[in-house]
């Protein structure tokens, strides 16, 4: 037969109403990027983060507070949940055994606490959010202390917009004096030391209160140990220095919010693990400068587009230190500061 045998008017075998589709394996209406509000979730504070799992904190400061635990929703597997975010949370968060909420968002933070593999590396790494405040700790000895990372410390903090305070452990080992001086220039720095019996627990709660603030320091310096006479609940694990290396062992493997309880009131003792480096690849240059607060009041005499490096013209600091205007420590805190801008200058 040709298609000239074929009638016109019999066009049921060739209908396209008769053709079978394959249906949809997944489901029979179209996916949308609508997602619910969830105008019924809660606010909750994350406290630590474990294996994909976060334990969060439900009606903070309410007399049936609680905490609970919680994964993250899968329109958030982008979002970064760290330490400290205020997040919403949807499901069951009664925190019973066995029970699992969802985290649905995460609140507008007021900081961000981040640091670098290196100075090369661009891609942050969050530590804590919403904290207001960085305690610094350092040993006077059993490690030495180095000046340069908690330089490091000062310009993360002021990056973020968070207070710095600085606490010398292990004084009954070694005399901080002349460590100390290389910060002498830092406006406004808070110092507390510390010693075997000597412990200011009292004196550096009273700064605690009514803050959340983050601990920073290299391994072995006795963070951990600060932690559980600030928050004995929180039997932080502690550690030794190696006698051979002279380096701490890792004891905190993880960042977590415990609360503090004072004479006055709360706050937040934000413990974090040890770190030996800290980079600052991600941090503007233009707070460099600004950390080293004394040679920053100098180098408003530099001429316009001083660079401040060894081959900078005319460089009222490096006049400064010649002529002996910024005292005994000014050379060791420019040439901290200069190291520092030399990482940056090609960026």
């Amino acid at each position: 037969m040709s298609w000239l045998d074929i009638d016109d008017d019999d066009e049921s075998e060739y209908d396209e109403a008769s053709i079978r589709t394959r249906p949809n394996p997944k489901a029979n209406r179209p996916r949308t990027k609508r997602r619910p509000a969830h105008a019924d979730a809660r606010i909750a504070r994350v406290l630590g983060v474990d294996r994909g799992r976060y334990t969060v904190l439900v009606d903070e400061d309410a007399p049936d507070e609680h905490t609970a635990l919680a994964v993250r929703a899968r329109e958030l597997r982008k979002t970064p949940i760290v330490t400290g975010d205020l997040v919403r949370i949807v499901g069951d968060t009664s925190g019973g055994d066995g029970t699992l909420s969802r985290i649905v968002g995460v609140q507008e933070r007021t900081s961000l606490l981040r640091r670098s593999a290196d100075d090369t590396d661009q891609v942050e790494r969050i530590v804590v959010a919403n904290a207001d405040q960085m305690l610094i700790v350092v040993a006077a000895a059993d490690p030495e202390p180095r000046e340069r990372l908690v330089d490091r410390y000062l310009i993360a903090a002021l990056d973020a917009g968070i207070r710095p305070l600085l606490v010398v452990t292990k004084t009954d080992l070694a005399d901080p004096t002349a460590f100390l001086s290389h910060f002498d220039g830092v406006e406004g720095l808070q110092v507390f030391t510390s010693a075997r019996g000597a412990m200011p627990v009292d004196e550096i709660g009273r700064h605690l209160t009514g803050h959340a603030t983050v601990f920073v320091g290299h391994s072995g310096v006795g963070k951990s140990t600060l932690v559980n006479a600030l928050v004995p609940e929180a039997r932080r694990a502690t550690g030794h220095v190696n006698v051979v290396t002279g380096r701490g062992r890792h004891t905190s493997s993880s960042t977590v919010s415990l609360r503090y309880h004072g004479e006055d009131g709360s706050g937040w003792v934000i413990d974090t693990p040890g770190v030996r480096s800290f980079g600052l690849g991600h941090v503007d240059p233009a707070n460099i400068l600004a950390a080293f607060t004394d040679l920053a009041a100098v180098a408003e005499e530099c001429p316009r587009g001083c660079t401040h490096l060894p081959d900078a013209p005319d460089c009222a600091i490096a006049e400064a230190v010649a002529e002996g205007r910024l005292g005994p420590n000014g050379p060791a805190r420019f040439d901290s500061l200069q190291r520092l801008l030399g990482t940056f200058a090609d960026r």
